[in-house]
């Protein structure tokens, strides 16, 4: 099976422009950035809550622990949100009409929770209105994973943050082009 393809930053930027043009753009821009700053999987994604991702008082959280039961392997997992991220959720904040912390945090068009298969859609929809072939719902974690390796994070972090249990799995995530291992000989 092919893997999802990992964007450029060009190709990311070209991703939140055309969401910025669309109808549910701070809905799906969050969606988009919580694929790539969270390498979070969709069934994750959908599954969130606002008491996920805000404390009692309705501040944003350092960590969101997500619980076993919307993970793939059925394991718990803690989600750092780092300063983009956290500047993303502000962002989003201020779109929530209802503050019951049990809801949804992404809601669709009709006001209900995204199925992980909707929201899956949806990624598929924006990738192919920006004109970007070969990305799909994964393209933002493998993006993710592929970002924390060629920063020289430890590979027991990635694959820990990443919620694998095998760093097998996590090297697959991992894309290799010729300019990084042009710049990685250079380095020598």
């Amino acid at each position: 099976m092919k893997q999802a393809k990992v964007l450029s930053e060009a190709e990311l930027k070209r991703v939140l422009a055309l969401v910025a043009s669309q109808r549910h753009a701070a809905r799906n821009r969050m969606a988009v950035m919580l694929s790539f700053y969270a390498g979070m999987r969709v069934g994750e994604i959908a599954a969130l809550t606002i008491g996920d991702v805000l404390d009692g008082e309705g501040r944003i959280r350092d960590q969101i622990i997500l619980r076993a039961e919307t993970t793939k392997t059925a394991e718990a997992r803690t989600v750092f949100v780092n300063g983009k991220l956290r500047r993303e959720f502000e962002r989003y904040q201020s779109c929530y009409t209802n503050g019951d912390r049990g809801r949804p945090f992404l809601m669709t068009q009709k006001d209900t929770a995204f199925s992980p298969n909707t929201l899956c859609q949806l990624f598929g929809r924006i990738y192919t209105d920006a004109g970007i072939d070969g990305a799909s719902s994964h393209s933002g974690r493998r993006w993710f994973i592929t970002r924390l390796a060629h920063s020289g994070v430890s590979p027991k972090v990635i694959m820990t943050l990443a919620g694998h249990r095998n760093l097998s799995t996590t090297q697959r995530y991992i894309e290799v082009n010729d300019h990084m291992m042009r710049a990685a000989v250079e380095g020598l």
